[in-house]
């Protein structure tokens, strides 16, 4: 019985039919960097002093400055307090002026902010002072949805196809992501970012399998990270837009609606022959197989095509498989803490974009374009050297800069903001290794259960990254310190991990697992 491997080779291993797979793989992840650092940029600090409009009533002709002088305390540095006022009195005019106010309260009627501000999240929805966690917690509640994605959609794509779950996911987030631009509160804002970042993570994940599942074994990492440059260039974007564009609402609807321009996919689609086989639908793999070969101009020998048998017993993994033997178990103890490290450094990063001291449009320009050029050098770094060897190297820099980082003193804007460039390169490029990795530890059965379990894993990260941020009020070093240390543990790890370079994709669980590369050499001999 032939092997899935040599009707990849026999259609082609990486011929028109999957270029141009990838290239439909890649347009949705254009999108999804907005959807994960967007909202940083709809919060950007403004100056804004509580509303004490009430002392107008008695005095009608005040200027705006002899009012704030009256109404609002000064902080030590001689500027107004921000989230304090004097309480209001019911004196009138010359009582308040020939005695002063002095008990304080929080700001009670609302906040002033200037004028020439366009709408933003920050001043429309009041994300100041004591409600300024709020944001923070928005960003968590978003990571919870990729967090949801990735325990639904990745046990859902083992069951019910690749394809199916891609689809529901761009409709998700085509529908979510611009009605996100006319809710009315802020708690409506957050559960609909929620059901947004499920969808980004269900369309991630599916990327994962049907990018590695259609194409030759030497191909797998290209094909993955090419998608991958796809989320790099939209990084890039992202700055471009948030500068064009102040106002969060068209800002939200030009980020997301263009989602709904590839509906084309449910004609356009293919769902994965891989998986068709391990399910026990024969005919339908055939199609798809042959449909592939006409693309790249080639023919399926009908005497292969016969080989094509359903198994006996059709197979159909369970999270528990995850854990039955001994090999898959390493790799489902280890790979989840990889994810983790690799997402709490990366979103650590990309969250502090506001933190560096420079322009934060240009800081993010920077951070996208450096991801380019790391998940480019992942397609060489990981043929030359291997995935483990990789994955451990990128996650202890990633993690030892984030630490250095902790000793660079703040009037030193440029030297952070650099090594923080640096950074997001080893952050992306261990990120994107991880990708490739675990799409060739897992078998076939269980490869979207086991993305699934690692990108819960990396959402969990997500969720905290955006509650660490704030323990700089305490000191500026504690969210770096937290951000580099998780990573470099994490690092020793990866030298209990099998070596997958060269090796075909496992479909079903077994005792076998890839050889590392001291027993390949042994195996030659």
């Amino acid at each position: 019985m032939a092997e899935f491997g040599d009707f990849l080779r026999a259609l082609g291993e990486f011929g028109l039919y999957q270029k141009l797979l990838i290239l439909l793989l890649s347009l949705p992840l254009l999108l999804n960097p907005f959807q994960m650092v967007g909202q940083v940029f709809m919060v950007v600090e403004v100056p804004h002093h509580c509303d004490t409009s009430w002392i107008l009533a008695v005095g009608p002709n005040l200027t705006q400055e002899e009012q704030l002088n009256l109404t609002l305390p000064r902080g030590p540095d001689g500027h107004f307090e921000q989230c304090s006022m004097f309480s209001p009195v019911d004196w009138d005019l010359d009582s308040i002026l020939a005695y002063g106010l002095n008990h304080t309260e929080k700001c009670s009627s609302g906040w002033v902010y200037p004028s020439e501000q366009p709408p933003s999240l920050l001043t429309e929805f009041d994300l100041v002072c004591d409600r300024a966690v709020l944001n923070d917690v928005s960003q968590s509640i978003y990571m919870a949805g990729l967090l949801i994605g990735a325990m639904v959609f990745g046990m859902l794509s083992d069951r019910i196809g690749r394809r199916p779950v891609f689809l529901i996911c761009i409709l998700l987030q085509g529908v979510f992501g611009l009605g996100t631009a006319f809710v009315p509160h802020f708690y409506v804002f957050m559960a609909f970012r929620c059901v947004v970042g499920a969808a980004v993570s269900g369309i991630m994940i599916a990327v994962v399998s049907l990018a590695t599942e259609w194409v030759g074994v030497t191909y797998r990492t290209k094909a993955l990270l090419i998608t991958h440059t796809a989320a790099a260039i939209g990084d890039m974007l992202v700055a471009g837009l948030t500068y064009g564009i102040r106002h969060w609402r068209l800002l939200e609807i030009a980020g997301s609606a263009p989602m709904f321009a590839l509906f084309f996919y449910i004609w356009v689609l293919p769902e994965s022959a891989r998986w068709l086989v391990t399910k026990g639908r024969i005919e339908e793999a055939k199609k798809v197989l042959q449909r592939a070969a006409a693309t790249n101009k080639r023919s399926l020998p009908p005497e292969l095509l016969e080989q094509l048998k359903p198994e006996k017993e059709v197979k159909s993994g369970s999270f528990l498989d995850l854990f039955r033997t001994k090999n898959l178990l390493k790799v489902t103890l280890i790979m989840p803490c990889v994810w983790f490290a690799d997402s709490i450094v990366y979103y650590g990063l990309s969250l502090s974009v506001t933190d560096f001291g420079l322009d934060i449009y240009l800081t993010q320009l920077a951070f996208g374009a450096v991801e380019l050029p790391a998940r480019i050098s992942c397609i060489f770094l990981l043929e030359w050297f291997g995935r483990k060897k990789v994955q451990g190297i990128l996650l202890l820099l990633a993690g030892l800069i984030c630490l250095i980082l902790t000793g660079i003193p703040e009037d030193q804007p440029v030297v952070i903001t650099v090594l923080a460039t640096i950074g997001k390169f080893t952050a992306t490029a261990a990120f994107s290794t991880s990708y490739v990795y675990t799409a060739e530890l897992f078998p076939t059965i269980l490869r979207q259960t086991g993305v699934g379990l690692c990108s819960t894993m990396a959402r969990v990260a997500g969720i905290l990254a955006p509650l660490i941020i704030p323990l700089a009020r305490y000191h500026r070093a504690i969210p770096k310190a937290i951000f580099g240390s998780i990573p470099v543990l994490v690092a020793l790890l990866c030298i209990l991990l099998p070596e997958t370079r060269g090796v075909d994709l496992a479909d079903a669980t077994g005792n076998q697992q890839p050889l590392d590369e001291e027993q390949k050499t042994e195996v030659s001999l």
